[in-house]
């Protein structure tokens, strides 16, 4: 008998009240009666932001809904500059975004969704698959740029990290929160491609990488509870706070990222500047942040939802 972590969202039982039901009749300018749900998320959040794009379309089909998925840093530019009127972000605008938006004479709303997790792969040939928080930071610091420097290491050699894209979130992250805002050092990387995708494809072909993805690029499939990572063609490494003999190594399931185990966490915010009180736009602001986007994001990603949670032991065969 095995036994499994499973998270399920304490749902409230009355329908989310939502902002805007129906097709704005405000006359004015098009934008005034424009129905178009247009949002800019970063790619790392694609497969999640699909599932909650896709919900929405078919609960309100009269709302054109058209998500882009783009670096983080182009996600937000296209908001201050009010190309579109909502984003999906790991961090708020900051006071220089904000005051750009302001000039524009619109206001800035936002709101925590969700608590999302960096995954670290490595090549399913790779016997190497436990890191500390501190061997982390020592790889994007350049502090450590071989294999025979990790703690536990059966390989030797450089080395490779890999990001997605220099503009996305998760270079930011690891700039932000482990080198304390200076720039990433050693034998760091882009991919190809410039996607999550061509960063596992990468991996895929070379055991010397480490590949730098948002854990929900990882879900398995998207109808389980809880990704079984032994199904991917990548391996996932584990991960500990701490370097002491009594480390607890894991990875980014929802699980350890309610309890706080794995170190690698980040926020999940939607952002909108549509000044309009009734809009699908508006409207979507609220489902993401509600109940029913909240199941989605509980129920089909490793992301964590922030509506209260209950965890649960499951004992399976």
């Amino acid at each position: 008998m095995k036994t499994k972590h499973i998270l399920q969202a304490m749902l409230a039982i009355s329908s989310l009240m939502l902002c805007s039901c129906g097709n704005s009749s405000n006359s004015g300018s098009n934008w005034l009666q424009d129905d178009d749900v247009k949002f800019a998320a970063d790619e790392t959040l694609q497969p999640i932001m699909q599932d909650l794009s896709d919900t929405f379309g078919m609960a309100y089909p009269e709302a054109n809904i058209k998500p882009l998925f783009v670096s983080e840093d182009s996600a937000l530019r296209l908001l201050v500059s009010d190309s579109l009127r909502c984003c999906i972000s790991t961090r708020p605008l900051s006071e220089n975004e904000r005051k750009v938006v302001e000039g524009h004479h619109l206001g800035v709303n936002y709101s925590l969704i969700a608590t999302d997790a960096i995954a670290l792969i490595v090549n399913k040939e790779n016997p190497d698959s436990l890191l500390s928080l501190d061997e982390v930071k020592g790889i994007v610091s350049g502090r450590i740029t071989r294999w025979e420097q990790l703690k536990h290491h059966s390989q030797k050699g450089e080395i490779k990290l890999v990001f997605d894209h220099s503009g996305s979130s998760t270079v930011r992250f690891m700039k932000d929160s482990l080198c304390q805002g200076q720039d990433l050092k050693g034998n760091v990387y882009a991919s190809e491609g410039g996607t999550n995708l061509a960063v596992i494809d990468m991996v895929k072909s070379d055991p010397k990488l480490i590949g730098v993805v948002g854990t929900n690029w990882l879900k398995g499939n998207s109808q389980a509870p809880l990704a079984d990572f032994s199904k991917l063609d990548v391996k996932v490494m584990r991960i500990s706070r701490t370097a002491n003999e009594f480390a607890k190594y894991v990875r980014p399931f929802q699980y350890y990222i309610a309890t706080a185990d794995y170190p690698l966490l980040r926020s999940v915010y939607i952002i909108h500047t549509d000044p309009r009180s009734k809009s699908f736009v508006r409207s979507f602001y609220y489902f993401a942040k509600g109940q029913k986007g909240q199941t989605i994001i509980c129920n089909n990603s490793q992301l964590l939802p922030i509506a209260p949670v209950q965890i649960k032991d499951v004992s399976v065969n």
